[in-house]
């Protein structure tokens, strides 16, 4: 664990040098990626830490949450469900293509392309035993990757903008909202929320707003911890042994992965238009990564978090109360019939 820290710690700090955009996520991951090829079974990083990060930055965009937003609620869950239809359809397309050109199941596609959260896609296909979830993971990591490494430079983002605060009354005020935060995630996971950890956080600063306790801007240096926590993480997801799938498959999901951020190029700049966002704004909210790694990547470009953070609510629902059960039901309909 301390060998992972020290080398995302030397990616953050290299990235940080080079001025590349959010370099205290980006630079952890690249690095631990790059560092499994050279040093085998010695890498570790546990969850609760991923999830400590977590926390933390879902305390920071529920401190920057606007409720204005919701003054012209409709036009915006209008754009949502035409956007999540319009996406879920090209996401069928896409598996469609996958499974007869890869040899895998149709349902292995589709729950490859689907694009949710990692981990919750990837506890589905675990549950899900006729599911590969060796392609599930690769492709959804990939995604992740993806997002997270190329989005940054499409909307021109810059280090996480926390404020340079003294270790004052106010940063123990941000340690106490912290600490809520974290004992009201059990309960968030209790209710089957999604990314518990990082939505909890998220949803307990806004009650707090609601009631009119304003908790003070959180430190940089504390974002910069978190970032780096998280990006360790997502770094050890794809190990190389993961890349010893076939070749079709592996090329499967880089164009997957491309395709994606490609309709979600054409459909930002859609609802960037009609609804009047910037174009951070609108991508972030449209692009297929998960709640949290999009929340984080807003709160660094400075795009508005409250459209993206709902955007992205909204596509997760979406995914756990209609797509996922639908794939369950036609499945399980479809090996009663052949029983039959």
């Amino acid at each position: 664990m301390l060998l992972v820290f020290v080398i995302a710690l030397i990616g953050a700090l290299l990235f940080s040098t080079l001025s590349f955009p959010i370099p205290w996520l980006i630079g952890p991951i690249f690095s631990v990626l790059v560092a499994q090829f050279f040093i085998k079974d010695r890498l570790r990083w546990p969850a609760v830490l991923r999830n400590t990060g977590l926390v933390i930055v879902g305390v920071a965009i529920g401190q920057q949450f606007d409720f204005s937003l919701f003054s012209d609620f409709k036009s915006l869950l209008f754009f949502m469900v035409i956007v999540n239809v319009l996406l879920f359809a090209f996401c069928l397309g896409i598996a469609w293509v996958i499974a007869r050109s890869t040899g895998l199941t149709f349902k292995t596609a589709v729950a490859a392309n689907v694009p949710g959260g990692l981990s919750q896609l990837v506890l589905f296909a675990e549950e899900e035993g006729d599911v590969h979830l060796t392609a599930v993971t690769y492709f959804h990591i990939v995604r992740v990757l993806g997002v997270v490494l190329l989005i940054p430079f499409l909307v021109s983002g810059h280090v996480v903008g926390g404020a340079s605060i003294p270790l004052t009354w106010d940063v123990w005020q941000v340690g106490l909202v912290i600490l809520l935060a974290a004992v009201a995630v059990p309960l968030g996971r209790k209710l089957k929320l999604p990314v518990a950890h990082f939505l909890t956080p998220i949803i307990v600063v806004i009650g707090l707003k609601f009631f009119g306790i304003e908790a003070p801007t959180m430190p940089s240096d504390v974002l910069h911890i978190a970032q780096i926590l998280i990006g360790a993480y997502i770094g050890l997801l794809l190990k190389p042994e993961t890349l010893r799938l076939p070749l079709n498959v592996l090329i499967g999901g880089m164009a997957s992965m491309v395709a994606m951020i490609i309709l979600t190029y054409g459909t930002s700049l859609l609802i960037a238009r009609y609804l009047d966002l910037s174009f951070a704004t609108s991508f972030l909210s449209t692009a297929p990564g998960g709640l949290d790694q999009m929340g984080l990547l807003a709160a660094a470009v400075k795009a508005d978090i409250s459209v993206v953070t709902v955007f992205q609510l909204f596509r997760l629902l979406f995914i756990f109360l209609c797509v996922l059960p639908i794939i369950k039901w036609v499945y399980r309909e479809r090996e009663e019939s052949v029983q039959q």
